[in-house]
């Protein structure tokens, strides 16, 4: 029998999460808040945001392939409602 991967036992726990592989990066932006990098992440073809916080730096992501795994969430700003993505895994391709 196959080992499940760390991505397919992720996948199996969380029912919520979604995983999706080979997106190109279209615009990458990072900004500090709190001790914290915040960075944005736009996808070719998707006119949703995909943000990740880190605590270093991150490498520029633009015209770069990623695998990104992550929650569909629903902000509130200035009273007016904004679908993102919370990534909690992302890997280059």
């Amino acid at each position: 029998m196959a080992r499940k991967t760390a991505l397919q036992t992720l996948l199996e726990t969380h029912p919520n999460l979604v995983h999706s592989e080979l997106c190109k990066v279209t615009s990458h932006v990072q900004r500090e808040e709190d001790g914290w990098y915040v960075n944005t992440l736009l996808i070719i073809n998707l006119d949703v945001p995909f943000i990740f916080k880190r605590r270093k730096k991150y490498n520029n992501l633009e015209s770069r392939v990623v695998n990104l795994t992550y929650y569909p969430e629903v902000k509130e700003v200035a009273g007016m409602q904004f679908e993102t993505m919370k990534v909690v895994r992302i890997k280059v391709s």
